[in-house]
């Protein structure tokens, strides 16, 4: 990933969309296709429907939250602080919680008057799972991209039957190269035209040359970001 060249298969790759600099660009791929993959294509959320992203000022929250404006759904967060639960705002979220200070369970069941949300996206994993399926209605998909909270739990298996609810594991790495290069076609034609339009934006949160690739992570460890670090390859 910091190489200054690599080859890669054609199907995964894109044209830079029109209007953005390679700074912009670099900040799009992969958080994009993990927010359309998970939140279009396996948990295939429809218009109308909420969902509830995780750690909504990452790069994957930032991405999901602005697909969900402009695809018609409602979203709420949660987030580290409430300096980004205010950024995931003005990006389209409708509410959010400060994950430290509220209980996001109780918090969404009040935004959704009771019914939970159709779609929620969690890199958190074990730690979340037993809140998440209580704030989910019926029919509605968990999808866990992440094991940040642990990577065992269990399931209320009568609850999930009785409300017919689906638990999505998923990841984009692993997947063969055809499935890659779909997700890639989908983002061209449904996505790319939003970046170019200005209906979508990229949120870079900082840029480092890439001789500095350790004070980059040291900002990703500080857990003060919105939207991705992006490392810079200048020429001589």
């Amino acid at each position: 990933g910091y190489a200054e060249y690599v080859n890669v298969p054609a199907g995964q790759a894109l044209p830079i969309p029109s209007g953005l600099d390679f700074v912009q660009a670099a900040s799009l791929p992969e958080v994009y296709a993990t927010a359309y993959l998970n939140l279009f294509m396996e948990a295939q959320a429809k218009r109308g429907e909420t969902v509830l992203l995780h750690a909504g000022a990452s790069g994957v929250g930032t991405a999901g939250i602005q697909l969900c404006r402009v695809l018609g759904n409602e979203c709420f967060v949660t987030a580290g602080s409430a300096e980004k639960v205010d950024a995931c705002l003005q990006l389209g979220a409708s509410a959010g919680a400060v994950r430290s200070l509220e209980d996001f369970e109780t918090k969404v069941l009040g935004w959704t008057e009771g019914q939970g949300v159709n779609v929620i996206l969690d890199p958190v994993g074990a730690s979340y799972l037993a809140s998440n399926l209580n704030c989910l209605a019926t029919d509605g998909r968990l999808v866990i991209i992440g094991l940040m909270g642990g990577a065992t739990g269990e399931l209320a298996l009568g609850r999930m039957m009785m409300k017919r609810q689906r638990v999505i594991g998923s990841t984009l790495r692993a997947r063969s190269v055809s499935a890659k290069s779909e997700v890639m076609a989908q983002l061209f034609e449904r996505v790319w035209p939003l970046i170019e339009s200005g209906d979508v934006v990229p949120v870079v949160d900082s840029v480092y040359p890439i001789q500095e690739a350790d004070q980059a992570h040291a900002r990703l460890a500080g857990n003060a970001t919105v939207g991705k670090v992006v490392l810079e390859i200048k020429g001589a």
